[in-house]
């Protein structure tokens, strides 16, 4: 076998022209710094790339770093905390990385403007010391055929950055980083690198871009509910829309308010791992709607990688197995409380960690389901209970020995069994983003109520559609509120990012 040779190793570094730092007092100015200088960096490795896929021999490596945004305050004193975020709690600078500025540039401009208010301190605009990887510099869509790595004279690691998973984690957000003394603290709970390893798996499993996903997030484990959805958003676009622009299904199929029929995308010839469904509002304030499946692990996958686009609140919408022999199939169950027994975050947040019900969502989930039934006060517990809800790795479990597991569930008062609420409300906690569950009763397996296949046809017809209509009304409730106060500082650390 003849074992393929390289030239020896590229000294030479080709980067863009040295950006030098600029100070703002104006966000939406420091903003459009950052967009022009992570448009010139990328550019600059798109074009280098081009230039090698026309088969020049690359002489030098290529290398553009992302944009950074930071800021310095010697001062301890005691600004409006009454936000969970847009402060620093104690002198010193802070800096993070940033990426795709154009997608972000609400959500920095609102995160700078509270920083530059409540502190009077100026940003600065700069390039950092992280280089852009190549792979995470490519425009949406961009397509490299396979054979390109095999035409190269020398590996494209030589010639560009790659992804660096070693630097790629979770340690800001989960509270676990430890600042390098004399090193700038983080002003974000995310690297531009984590971001950009995030924002390219959601396309991957959900099959829409980064860009289509809203603020307000459904996941829900059945396709009963994404069918009814799809029917409810079609209907919605064919009538006008109302306060919402646009649907955008798989594929980036896209049908516009009064339209019937999609303007533009096309449909994936098949459906991805957990495909995404968009009702669109101006400014992201429209509603997301994502079929994870089943189980814990693709629950913390998709929240693990929406967690990057700051959402203002995701709610689990779907079945679970009832408990208590009082229920009846078709009850609903809001959760206060979880029981973690999924373990796919024992890792990243440990099992003591209590997982707080959260007020705002709690009222609007619980206002929407009145709304919706007609049935108000204590007239509303006919259908409905609030208690803990535990989540388990094993959907079998009730083939196994199950006194353990039953008896673990009485202790803590749970009323209901899943296998996805507790993963999203735990990663919802980790990354600060509200999160609330309402389920609805299917099954009874410790009382020996199973549906059969008639009665299963029948409760989907009648429950699915109340149950979506519920959670959107909640979602549309939280909406309505200024975004800023839904934020709890309940999911803050002794140490917090500056930006939310």
């Amino acid at each position: 076998m003849n074992e393929r040779t390289y030239p020896s190793a590229i000294d030479a570094v080709s980067t863009p022209e040295p950006f030098e730092p600029k100070d703002f007092n104006d966000a939406g100015e420091a903003v459009a710094a950052l967009r022009a200088l992570y448009d010139r960096n990328t550019g600059f490795l798109r074009d280098a790339f081009d230039q090698i896929a026309g088969d020049k021999p690359p002489t030098t490596r290529y290398r553009s770093f992302y944009p950074q945004v930071s800021v310095s305050t010697s001062s301890y004193a005691h600004i409006d905390s009454r936000l969970a975020f847009g402060h620093m709690t104690s002198p010193g600078v802070y800096t993070t990385t940033v990426t795709h500025p154009a997608l972000f540039a609400s959500y920095l401009e609102d995160q700078l403007r509270l920083i530059i208010r409540n502190h009077g301190v100026s940003v600065t605009v700069s390039e950092s010391d992280t280089p852009i990887p190549l792979h995470f510099a490519f425009k949406e869509g961009a397509h490299v055929e396979a054979a390109f790595a095999d035409r190269l004279s020398r590996p494209l690691r030589d010639i560009f950055d790659v992804p660096d998973l070693g630097a790629t984690d979770d340690h800001i957000v989960n509270g676990t980083h430890e600042p390098v003394p004399g090193e700038p603290s983080p002003l974000a709970p995310f690297t531009a690198q984590r971001i950009d390893y995030s924002l390219h798996r959601l396309s991957h499993y959900t099959a829409t871009r980064p860009e289509h996903f809203q603020n307000y997030v459904l996941f829900t484990n059945y396709q009963f509910y994404i069918d009814e959805f799809c029917n409810m958003a079609r209907k919605l676009m064919s009538e006008g829309g109302g306060d919402y622009e646009a649907f955008v299904e798989p594929g980036n199929v896209t049908t516009r308010a009064g339209n019937d029929e999609p303007e533009s995308g096309v449909v994936p010839a098949r459906l991805p791992q957990m495909p995404a469904y968009h009702l669109v509002k101006s400014g992201h304030c429209g509603i997301t709607m994502v079929n994870i499946g089943v189980g814990p692990s693709n629950a913390k996958t998709i929240t693990d990688h929406i967690a990057v686009l700051r959402p203002h609140a995701w709610l689990m919408l779907g079945h679970c197995a009832g408990l208590r022999n009082s229920q009846a199939l078709g009850d609903y169950v809001l959760a206060h409380a979880y029981v973690r027994e999924d373990h796919v975050l024992d890792d990243d947040l440990p099992i003591w960690v209590p997982v707080p019900a959260l007020a705002e969502v709690q009222v609007a989930m619980q206002e929407a389901v009145a709304e919706v039934t007609g049935l108000q006060g204590y007239d509303l517990k006919q259908i409905m209970r609030t208690g803990t809800v535990a989540t388990i790795d094993n959907r079998n479990w009730e083939l196994r020995e199950h006194r353990g597991p039953v008896q673990r569930l009485s202790q803590s008062r749970a009323i209901a069994l899943d296998m996805e609420s507790a993963t999203i409300a735990a990663n919802g906690f980790r990354f600060r983003v509200p999160y609330g569950t309402l389920l609805c009763v299917s099954d009874k397996p410790l009382h020996g109520e199973l549906k059969l296949p008639g009665m299963a046809t029948e409760f989907y017809k009648r429950q699915v559609a109340q149950h979506l209509t519920i959670g959107i009304t909640a979602l549309e409730k939280l909406a309505a509120m200024p975004s800023e106060r839904l934020h709890s500082r309940k999911l803050r650390s002794f140490s917090e990012t500056a930006f939310q």
